[in-house]
């Protein structure tokens, strides 16, 4: 997927919701394989997902900014092509050890509970972490929206 390809994608989303800025937000997509993306767009797309969590450690060591409330992203599928825009509505950097159930369900994967939550976020970032995983390690919380979703393609 080229930024051409974002660019595109962005006019046309916003020719459907008007009020947009002109540029294109950052795109991204969930996870670090095309697998697992997947599946997390197609929680955000059916509303499951509304939250999501990252290393801190991993913003800082790729350079990238913490999102900040009234971001915008364009979302990628597992093969880089845009499928949703989102808002963020809240950011809070907690300790791994103190992210509450709250969150967890938020994040919609799984059982949806903090034990599961804490589980499989041990696991993936011990596995994909730039720095491992700590159960004090700093992890940026963030709650979005569903701006628009694309049609599947």
């Amino acid at each position: 997927m080229t930024s051409e390809d974002h660019t595109e994608f962005w006019g046309r989303v916003r020719e459907q919701v008007p009020g947009l800025p002109a540029a294109p937000p950052p795109a991204w997509a969930f996870s670090a394989t095309a697998e697992h993306a997947e599946e997390l767009l197609a929680l955000v797309l059916a509303g499951t997902k509304t939250g999501t969590a990252a290393s801190l450690w991993d913003h800082e060591d790729d350079g990238e900014p913490v999102p900040q409330v009234g971001d915008l992203s364009i979302v990628l599928d597992g093969r880089g092509r845009p499928r949703a825009v989102l808002e963020t509505t809240a950011v809070r950097i907690l300790p791994f050890d103190q992210v509450g159930a709250e969150h967890a369900h938020a994040e919609g994967e799984g059982d949806r509970t903090l034990e599961d939550w804490r589980r499989g976020h041990e696991a993936f970032w011990g596995e994909f972490g730039a720095r491992g995983f700590a159960p004090d390690m700093p992890v940026v919380c963030e709650r979005f929206r569903l701006i628009h979703p694309a049609p599947p393609a």
